[in-house]
């Protein structure tokens, strides 16, 4: 039997199978563990996934929330069976280096999204870069997002980004409410790019940057791209994979 560390989201909904699975199963110390099982939804993972990094463990998720695009549903109480048959995905993150107007820097990791968002009722004002080439002199809106192909149908696809395949080794740049110019409708980028965004106007137009659900507020520019250094080891089960729930989110948008 493999070694199993079990985290849940503390939801009423989720105690019944917190009993039964601490009953049946050792909870070992995530260190000592080979699989660590989340119970939540996507939220809850991004979580997990960053608190246990540093255990370097696979990972596998039961949907306990509402779409759980991250997880796998519920089907039986033998961990083991469905684990023993699901397909291990790998994905590394986005990194987001963020310098503050006061010169503060702050770095971190993004599973799904880097959003940057305006923090008052004024527009912001980006410069948007890609290496050394700029991309977009200045755009006007309410924010821009930069995507992974595992975070494209989430956000993303709520501003109405494209669905990246996972496999595509590609980032995508979405505007959110562009104001100017109108028609800016975003860019699809190398996995291996560098983009850099600045805030062109740092005292009155004030920036926010979010990687995923931890936020920098106050930013005077921001550093994009993906960590290759970091891999999250994902379980999905073999008829409901990552990819494949990538490819019904592409075909209803037909």
């Amino acid at each position: 039997m493999s070694k199993y560390h079990f985290t849940f989201n503390r939801i009423k909904k989720n105690k019944r199978l917190e009993n039964f699975f601490l009953k049946k199963y050792k909870n070992h110390p995530p260190h000592l563990c080979k699989i660590i099982v989340v119970l939540g939804g996507d939220g809850f993972m991004l979580q997990a996934l960053k608190k246990y990094q540093k255990y370097n463990k696979i990972f596998y998720g039961i949907n306990r929330g509402t779409f759980g695009f991250l997880m796998n549903k519920f089907k039986t109480y033998d961990i083991e069976k469905s684990i023993s048959k699901a397909k291990l995905v790998s994905i590394s993150p986005l990194e987001m280096m963020v310098t503050t107007k006061t010169g503060k820097t702050h770095s971190n990791i993004a599973i799904n999204e880097v959003s940057l968002l305006r923090q008052t009722r004024q527009a912001a004002s980006l410069q948007i870069k890609n290496g050394k080439r700029i991309l977009i002199k200045k755009l006007i809106c309410d924010g821009v997002l930069i995507s992974t192909p595992a975070g494209s149908t989430a956000y993303n696809l709520s501003v109405s980004g494209p669905i990246l395949s996972l496999n595509s080794k590609k980032l995508a740049i979405t505007p959110i409410s562009p104001f100017r110019p109108r028609r800016w409708k975003g860019k699809i980028v190398s996995s291996s790019s560098v983009i850099e965004i600045k805030n062109l106007n740092i005292q009155k137009r004030s920036v926010s940057a979010v990687a995923d659900n931890v936020e920098v507020r106050n930013i005077k520019n921001v550093k994009i791209k993906i960590n290759n250094l970091i891999k999250f080891k994902l379980l999905y089960d073999k008829n409901y994979s990552l990819t494949k729930k990538i490819k019904l989110e592409q075909l209803r948008n037909k």
